[in-house]
């Protein structure tokens, strides 16, 4: 297509009205080589040859190309969370707010689909040029704007890899939570609030879903707490235990378990023993 655009919004003008609707091209198409129908339901009242109509294109269940002056949730490029609403043998389907919903193909989703779930997204138009949508969203994210350091931003976990959990701030733009940072359990499609430590030269953030360390080990000192009342008042960890070890019990780095753990022996509320740590009666 040379001059009609799939999947965005777009203003075209009535080349000629029909009983069933009216035929759309672009204005620079002055030959009226390329036209698309908007249904009668969608013309606007009033309009006759030349007016111009804002429309989004996509194809319906015939592979027709079609236009609507509806807006749809998203369009192609754009990044945003679809709601599921079935899955079929060939993928999900999901409501793009339109007549006609988009696929998800198996082969472009990360980690199980449920119906009545919204998944994060971004469409594209696939080889045989229909709408589709991807959850592998990173191409699709932006470098950040208006973000500081140590701003604290909302965002959606769109993959878990080596390097750490890849976040979409505010689902539009790159983030990280490297590996260092990454304590404590996270699952695809979970939103989380993090803090930037630190906006790299590309633009792209760097994330830690904790606060700085002098504001986290109040939280942590009484998480401690928690789980040492949970097992009876006394623990088998101490200051010389192993990082995973502290990290599978408490979802703590060890320097984040030892800056706890002095807080509260500091206050008396603990006690070294020689398996661990107790609770001060």
């Amino acid at each position: 297509m040379k001059y009609l655009k799939l999947g965005v919004m777009q203003t075209l003008v009535i080349e000629r009205k029909k009983d069933f609707g009216a035929f759309l091209r672009a204005a620079e198409d002055t030959a009226g080589e390329e036209t698309v129908l908007l249904p009668k339901k969608q013309v606007p009242a009033g309009a006759e040859k030349g007016t111009a109509v804002e429309v989004f294109l996509y194809k319906d269940s015939s592979d027709r190309l079609i236009a609507t002056t509806r807006r749809p949730l998203l369009t192609v490029g754009e990044v945003g969370k679809l709601e599921i609403r079935e899955i079929t043998k060939i993928g999900a389907f999901l409501d793009m707010g339109l007549e006609r919903d988009v696929l998800l193909p198996f082969r472009e989703r990360i980690g199980e689909l449920k119906p009545g779930i919204s998944v994060l997204v971004a469409l594209y138009v696939d080889k045989s040029e229909r709408i589709a949508a991807t959850m592998r969203v990173y191409r699709h994210l932006k470098v950040a704007e208006g973000i500081a350091k140590e701003q604290t931003v909302r965002g959606t976990v769109y993959e878990l890899s080596n390097p750490g959990v890849y976040v979409a701030v505010e689902d539009k733009y790159f983030g990280l939570i490297p590996r260092a940072e990454a304590y404590g359990n996270f699952s695809v499609g979970q939103e989380i609030t993090a803090r930037v430590i630190r906006i790299r030269e590309d633009g792209k953030l760097d994330l830690s879903p904790r606060r700085r360390a002098f504001e986290q080990m109040d939280d942590d000192a009484e998480l401690l707490l928690k789980k040492l009342s949970a097992a009876g008042g006394e623990l088998p960890f101490h200051d010389r235990s192993e990082p995973a070890e502290i990290e599978a019990a408490f979802g703590l780095s060890k320097s984040a378990f030892k800056r706890a753990l002095g807080k509260l022996l500091k206050a008396g509320k603990v006690v070294k023993t020689q398996q661990g740590i107790q609770l001060k009666s």
